[in-house]
């Protein structure tokens, strides 16, 4: 889906990205990891087009991102933030729904796609009359979940979206939100701290450091073949399941 060739960005003259050149491949999971400030959220801004590059390339579907296809794009990309990011003044049905009733859809058409919506994220109906307060942290990021495949995006963009929830939550939603995109077989695109999380839920796994890519691979590939210290440093203190994991064959 997306393709970064040679990208670079810089804030105040400090480079945020450095030669980033990524592709994102279609109907998988890409997992952006590394410390904070090494430039996964800056990938992302670049992504949505809220941010530009410096210089470099960036293209969507083989075609460059410009301002004139922003607008064609931005639609078909899902984003959920951490905690939700729900407007706190609207229900969770207002949430999700917001966007599709700006576009003008039916009445009918979004209730088909709320039940549908419901169902995959096994959310009660009933919740969505609540407001974000009147509900728990889980409850809040299946809605966020809803509203970003409310328009049927093809990219999912999720900013540590289950970094604020207790272990036993987020395990849960973690088991979730896979089931889903094996089922929906969407392009994600997923930040994380967490190298468990990573290997759960990616295909490839991108280690970033300083602004710029360190390695780009499977699981297994960041674990057993490193490509330099830095990887097999930050690998070992994050994984105490990982190697487990991979044994068990549960992902690679």
């Amino acid at each position: 889906m997306f393709d970064f060739e040679s990208v670079r960005k810089t804030f105040d003259g400090k480079a945020a990205l450095e030669d980033v050149t990524l592709s994102t491949p279609s109907g998988q999971t890409t997992a952006l990891i590394g410390p904070s400030g090494c430039g996964k959220s800056t990938v992302f801004g670049l992504m949505t087009g809220l941010l530009k590059p410096d210089s470099g390339t960036i293209k969507f579907e083989g075609q460059p991102v410009t301002p004139a296809r922003l607008q064609m794009i931005r639609p078909r990309i899902g984003y959920v933030i951490q905690d939700g990011g729900l407007f706190p003044h609207l229900t969770g049905l207002a949430n999700i729904t917001l966007m599709a009733r700006h576009i003008g859809w039916t009445a009918e058409t979004i209730r088909n796609r709320v039940e549908e919506l419901s169902a995959l994220t096994r959310l009660s109906p009933e919740l969505l009359l609540r407001f974000p307060a009147e509900l728990s942290g889980g409850q809040r990021q299946r809605i966020s979940l809803m509203r970003a495949l409310m328009l049927n995006a093809d990219v999912l963009l999720l900013d540590e979206p289950l970094a604020a929830l207790d272990p036993m939550v987020r395990a849960e939603l973690q088991d979730d939100l896979a089931t889903i995109f094996r089922r929906l077989e969407k392009t994600v695109v997923l930040v994380t701290h967490d190298m468990n999380e990573a290997a759960f839920f990616a295909d490839q796994i991108v280690l970033m450091r300083a602004g710029r890519i360190v390695q780009t691979g499977t699981a297994a590939d960041l674990l057993e073949r490193p490509a330099e210290e830095f990887v097999e440093q930050f690998v070992r203190a994050q994984t105490g399941r990982l190697r487990g994991q991979l044994q068990a064959g549960q992902h690679s």
